[in-house]
């Protein structure tokens, strides 16, 4: 099944801005900003479970522990969430992408040194982050992965949705093959017995680090599931960088720009790629519906690979929907605007609340209990970015990572007139 954790994107701003500046308010995209908002209630629901209990337990289908109520809350996560809000992340960060790289073609600047500082500077917040906070880190992911990102900048526009679809595959390709192989080798030896033990004493590890452990003991359990999360960019790689690729495309072709004037591709999404997507995941989810940790085998390999298909028609038929619904979802554009610190604000938060050096509440909240938590959770953030954005120009990581891209300070504080 797949195994995804949370990205971050980058800013989007308007392509007519005249100069490489942090941008305002003002230069802003509205509408990427709530993708991103609603993309982020999304990736907190996915979240839930493996910042409440070990992290290799989560992101493995519908665990057969849950029971009753809290199975049905498992399997709508997991058929309705997991893996959508993902791919939208992703999309929306090779958007943002595109977008700079047209703002600084049309600035005559040199748009390549700007961006491996701003790409550095994610990667630094990013490991910060695994190590520190939350091993379910993607940061690190996505700053590698946008290096590649590069050699596309030149690409015709309506190559690059094709590309990106090619791309993304490639992963679901690689499972299956692996499940194969994976299945002619367990006819031969005892692998399959032997990562399956190995995949529980990963867990007891995780158990024994972040519900019993120090902060250092969890530190020191962040830096080996940062070392095996690494190991997984053969897979989850292709599919970032395709989910890139085809942002850019929707950037380059003003369908994110200008939506209004796409009403046909945004109808298509809705209506075709979401239903098409959902039956994919349905079938997925009733093939093989759990994977347990350690065990591959090429049903797997087969299931996870239609359900990666169907998370990405998913993704875009969400996109879909959120742009359709744009002008009652403004609410959510700064949590949009500040999504780097409220990502990261949700790891806090989830790992206080739940860790052994914080209240403890480790593996003690039902999978059920889990959607309403991160909803009022995600309702305090809304309210916290709201707050924030009266006064700052920008969220305080967003702030930092602007400093590091453009080796200087910005300002911070609102002044009169700043919107």
């Amino acid at each position: 099944m797949a195994r995804h954790y949370t990205p971050i994107l980058e800013c989007p701003v308007n392509p007519v801005a005249s100069s490489l500046q942090p941008v305002t308010g003002s230069d802003r995209i509205e509408v990427i900003d709530i993708l991103r908002g609603v993309a982020l209630l999304g990736i907190l629901l996915m979240n839930m479970e493996a910042l409440s209990g070990p992290l290799d337990l989560a992101f493995t289908g519908i665990d057969p522990h849950w029971q009753g109520a809290d199975r049905w809350a498992d399997a709508l996560i997991y058929v309705l969430v997991q893996g959508k809000f993902f791919t939208l992340f992703s999309l929306l960060f090779g958007a943002g992408f595109a977008i700079m790289a047209q703002r600084a073609e049309a600035a005559r600047r040199d748009f390549t040194p700007f961006y491996l500082r701003r790409s550095a500077g994610l990667l630094l917040i990013g490991l910060c982050h695994a190590l520190l906070v939350w091993s379910g880190d993607i940061l690190v992911l996505y700053a590698l992965m946008s290096l590649p990102l590069l050699a596309f900048r030149e690409a015709p526009p309506r190559w690059l949705p094709a590309m990106g679809v090619h791309t993304y595959l490639f992963a679901s390709v690689l499972m299956v093959g692996m499940g194969l192989l994976v299945g002619i080798a367990a006819q031969a030896d005892s692998a399959m017995a032997d990562a399956a033990a190995a995949g529980q004493r990963a867990i007891e590890l995780q158990r024994q680090a972040y519900a019993h452990g120090s902060w250092t003991d969890a530190v020191l359990q962040r830096a080996h599931d940062l070392q095996v999360n690494l190991g997984g960019m053969l897979v989850v790689g292709p599919e970032v960088l395709g989910m890139f690729l085809i942002g850019a495309g929707f950037a380059r072709s003003g369908a994110l720009t200008t939506p209004e004037l796409h009403p046909r591709l945004y109808r298509c999404l809705r209506w075709g790629a979401w239903p098409a997507g959902l039956v994919l995941m349905i079938i997925s989810a009733c093939w093989v519906p759990y994977v347990a940790p350690g065990t591959f085998t090429p049903a797997s390999g087969f299931a996870y690979a239609l359900s990666s298909v169907a998370s990405l028609l998913m993704c875009l038929g969400y996109l879909g929907w959120i742009v359709h619904a744009r002008a009652h979802l403004r609410v959510l554009a700064p949590m949009g605007r500040m999504a780097l610190t409220q990502y990261i604000l949700q790891s806090l938060v989830g790992t206080w609340v739940f860790y052994g050096y914080g209240l403890g509440a480790f593996e003690s909240l039902p999978r059920l209990w889990q959607i309403p938590f991160a909803l009022v959770l995600f309702a305090l953030q809304v309210l916290f970015a709201h707050a924030w954005l009266r006064h700052f120009r920008f969220g305080p990581l967003e702030w930092l990572w602007r400093a590091m891209t453009y080796g200087r300070w910005p300002p911070l504080r609102r002044t009169l007139g700043t919107h």
